[in-house]
């Protein structure tokens, strides 16, 4: 039995190291997009059915700029909310997108913004206030709840706020930590849904440096990355399967033997 296990621990070390080295190296064949002539359009993220936004508008008369900058009501001790207004500045509320890709905004009402980037946004909103103020106000539009999630073969599988509203997939993969070794870096499974509730599963090829030249090298928000196991790992996963029910068996077959011997005495 001890044999046994010392040959299926070797065979799992031969196997993983059988891995082929092409199969490892992220984007291999550079000269691919060092020679790709066209500009690629800088990624700028689109406003999407339940993003939470955060706007805020500013003018130098604050005053004329409240009603448009809602905060949170919340119930607090008078000398908590005293503290609150000397310390801080107030919390503002945000705004859910709904399916049809709206937000009610103060005053102006009902505004799409779903499909515009954030410049956009802030552009059409910027535009919507003016009949509302003397000077032109500076709008901020933020997403407040931009996420991807990163399973499969990587060190650090989990879900990861990005602040900054732009990640690509390497970066996506950084954060969890890099594939481990048994992951396929041939086979990279993107899924994603878009603003119609619409869901696609795309493979991505990490070893090619087209990769980056291609439109899912940047993420969405709520984009999902699975990395998929190799061969090698289904069949360690396998060995050590098989050696846990070889001793449990063997553990019974013993238990048995030893019974009848003590009863046939």
């Amino acid at each position: 039995m001890k044999k046994y296990i010392v040959l299926s621990l070797l065979a799992a070390s031969f196997l993983g190291s059988c891995t082929s080295y092409k199969n490892v190296p992220y984007m291999q064949d550079i000269e691919t997009v060092n020679n790709y002539g066209k500009v690629i359009p800088l990624y700028d993220a689109k406003i999407m059915p339940k993003d939470l936004l955060s706007i805020t508008v500013n003018t130098t008369d604050p005053m004329a700029a409240a009603p448009f900058n809602l905060t949170v009501q919340t119930e607090l001790t008078s000398s908590l909310a005293q503290n609150l207004r000397t310390t801080s500045t107030p919390m503002l509320q945000q705004y859910l997108v709904n399916n049809e890709g709206e937000i009610d905004f103060p005053v102006i009402g009902r505004l799409k913004v779903g499909g515009l980037t954030k410049n956009e946004a802030e552009d059409m909103i910027r535009e919507r206030l003016m009949p509302y103020l003397k000077e032109t106000p500076i709008v901020t539009v933020r997403m407040a709840n931009y996420k991807i999630s990163v399973l499969g073969e990587v060190a650090r599988p989990g879900t990861f706020n990005v602040n900054n509203e732009k990640v690509n997939i390497l970066e996506a993969l950084a954060m969890a930590g890099d594939m481990t070794v048994y992951g396929v870096r041939t086979n990279v499974k993107l899924i994603r849904e878009d603003a119609d509730g619409k869901r696609e599963i795309k493979e991505l090829d990490l070893t090619k440096s087209d990769l980056v030249l291609s439109p899912y090298f940047y993420l969405r928000q709520n984009d999902i990355i699975y990395v998929t196991p190799n061969s090698t790992k289904a069949k360690s996963s396998d060995i050590g399967t098989t050696t846990t029910t070889w001793i449990s068996a063997t553990s019974i077959m013993v238990s048995i033997a030893s019974l009848l011997v003590n009863i046939l005495r």
